[in-house]
């Protein structure tokens, strides 16, 4: 079992967040796929993969974490920032064709509100 496979089976993770952590592994691994012609992910987005699992992780608000993009705190390096926008502008538009069910969620959780951002502390691992 992979990296990816630990983070989507995660207990204290809403459905939510999980949706989200697995439309950013699609959209990395579409763009690897495209951009880097591999069928494995090559070692930059493998490395880009495992931080933004980290960060979804290890996000100050929990249970309340709007997507990133609605997210009043930017938690990624400018290094990956910059990576992860390339990602997503090339990924976005090809999503709605190739993953139309995860597209719509992640329009639909854009649209949500907010919670308020109150920083909550994650449970610790008992």
């Amino acid at each position: 079992m992979d990296q990816t496979d630990t983070t989507l089976e995660s207990s204290n993770q809403s459905r939510r967040i999980k949706r989200e952590i697995k439309t950013t592994v699609v959209m990395i691994k579409l763009f690897c796929r495209k951009k880097h012609a591999e069928k494995e992910l090559c070692p930059d987005c493998t490395d880009l993969m495992n931080y933004t699992l980290r960060r979804v992780d290890k996000c100050r608000f929990a249970l309340n974490k709007p997507t990133c993009a609605n997210c009043t705190v930017h938690c990624f390096k400018p290094f990956y920032q910059e990576k992860i926008r390339q990602v997503m502008a090339f990924s976005g538009p090809r999503m709605s064709y190739r993953h139309p069910l995860l597209t719509i969620f992640h329009l639909l959780d854009k649209l949500r509100k907010p919670a308020a951002q109150i920083p909550h502390k994650k449970a610790k691992d008992i």
